[in-house]
């Protein structure tokens, strides 16, 4: 048996500790790590006992037990199968590839349309940080935020500076809800988000910077938030932080990342 083991074998292994991997990260982020270590548990001894210990009665059982399992943990799991089916639809090879097939308009004439949306943007942000105004602003980019859209107040406006600091003023209707921009347009405000329970999210940070982190988990949008405490910008996206950045930084990161 052992001269049998090839190439294959060896392949075969590997794509299962890394799927294995994977989902024990998923379940790690998801609080639910308890329960991935309980069905790897079940696993091995329901091989053990029906391919080492061929016991009939009892593997059968087993063998019930984990085809209905299957369904019970989609039930269950539905969200964090959603995330991973995302996370492997937004993966950056497979975003190059879509671009690659798709039809794009000339690459200057939009360059140029974004860094006109991007500045007003920028300079909302630098203001509203030295005047330590909070605020959040979500960017949809591949991932459609029509459900969290009808959560707010519609605007359907152009990308203005005086806008976005206008429905960040201290005590304004709109103030604490979040500012959703799609397809180079302010879209909605007011808007609830999905907060993030991720327990290695830093104390110091507050709601807002949950909730910008449980939107960048759930989509590929760009959260960028404005801290109401501190004055400082930071953004979420995919499911990770990147605090404390200049006005320039914030530029240069949305130059590069909102397509």
């Amino acid at each position: 048996m052992f001269f049998e083991f090839g190439i294959k074998d060896i392949i075969d292994i590997l794509l299962v500790a890394l799927m294995l991997y994977y989902i024990y990260r998923l379940m790690r982020e998801s609080r639910s790590l308890n329960v991935f270590i309980g069905i790897m548990m079940f696993i091995a001894v329901w091989i053990f006992v029906s391919q080492i210990l061929e016991m009939r009665l009892l593997g059968t059982i087993m063998d019930k037990l984990v085809s209905v399992g299957v369904i019970v943990l989609i039930v269950i799991f539905q969200e964090d199968i959603r995330k991973f089916l995302y996370n492997l639809g937004a993966h950056q090879r497979v975003r190059a590839l879509k671009r690659f097939f798709s039809k794009t308009r000339d690459r200057r004439e939009a360059s140029m349309e974004m860094m006109t949306k991007i500045i007003p943007i920028v300079m909302a942000c630098h203001n509203m940080s030295r005047a330590k105004v909070g605020a959040l602003i979500v960017i949809e980019r591949n991932t459609r935020l029509d459900d969290i859209v009808v959560t707010g107040s519609l605007i359907e406006a152009n990308i203005n500076q005086q806008l976005i600091e206008n429905i960040f003023v201290k005590n304004a209707p709109l103030h604490d809800g979040a500012m959703v921009v799609s397809k180079l347009r302010v879209k909605a405000a007011g808007c609830i988000l999905p907060v993030s329970h991720d327990l290695s999210i830093p104390k110091e940070l507050g709601l807002r910077h949950r909730a910008a982190l449980g939107i960048s988990q759930e989509s590929d949008a760009i959260a960028v938030i404005v801290s109401e405490e501190t004055g400082g910008i930071s953004v979420a996206v995919g499911g990770r932080f990147r605090l404390n950045m200049s006005s320039e930084e914030l530029e240069s990161f949305l130059t590069n990342e909102w397509e």
